[in-house]
């Protein structure tokens, strides 16, 4: 699940590393998440998410249930264009990898921070007592990365992958599998 809209989003300014607060809207869009959850029975065993305090209120609006925060959710590291505008973003195509772009600026290379995620997932997957149902709140580059290999990522933004949008995969002898976008915030 990625988190609740940000004061950042809001303004357009790049955000990976750095945080900004959920605004109002975001706040209600992970009631939102939560209500979805509650009304369809949807309990979950562990829950997670990266240590950007944006993924962990969103979190706690969401659920009751204690959390891990761990650093390998956290979104991509963009350096000194962290809190710049999207406007200085060099990537036209949001659906393909920044390479080692940001590293000259400080930043991480998206192929490392992908690995660093999708091993991330794998540990919480492959340690989990009971894996029947986690919740990981996270972002939106890493989701759309970690995503892609089984899911077209430009369908995913078009089907409306937005704040506070729910991705299910269920995970099976090490594979994942996409089942389906849920956007309880969109009537």
């Amino acid at each position: 699940m990625r988190h609740g809209q940000t004061l950042f989003n809001v303004r357009r300014k790049i955000q990976g590393w750095c945080d900004s607060p959920l605004t109002e809207t975001g706040i209600k869009q992970a009631k939102l998440a939560g209500k979805y959850f509650k009304d369809n029975n949807i309990n979950f065993n562990e829950a997670y998410c990266s240590t950007a305090e944006r993924a962990s209120d969103t979190l706690e609006l969401v659920t009751k249930l204690p959390y891990k925060r761990l650093k390998g959710l956290r979104e991509f590291g963009f350096g000194a264009f962290e809190s710049e505008s999207e406007d200085l973003n060099p990537q036209f195509d949001p659906y393909k990898h920044y390479g080692d772009f940001f590293v000259q600026y400080g930043g991480e290379d998206s192929t490392a921070g992908e690995e660093r995620f999708n091993s991330t997932v794998d540990h919480i997957m492959d340690n989990s007592k009971n894996n029947d149902n986690i919740l990981i709140v996270a972002h939106a580059g890493v989701i759309t990365a970690f995503s892609s290999k089984w899911y077209d990522p430009v369908k995913l933004h078009s089907d409306g992958f937005t704040n506070c949008s729910i991705l299910k995969f269920t995970y099976d002898s090490d594979k994942y599998h996409f089942k389906e976008l849920i956007n309880p915030t969109v009537k």
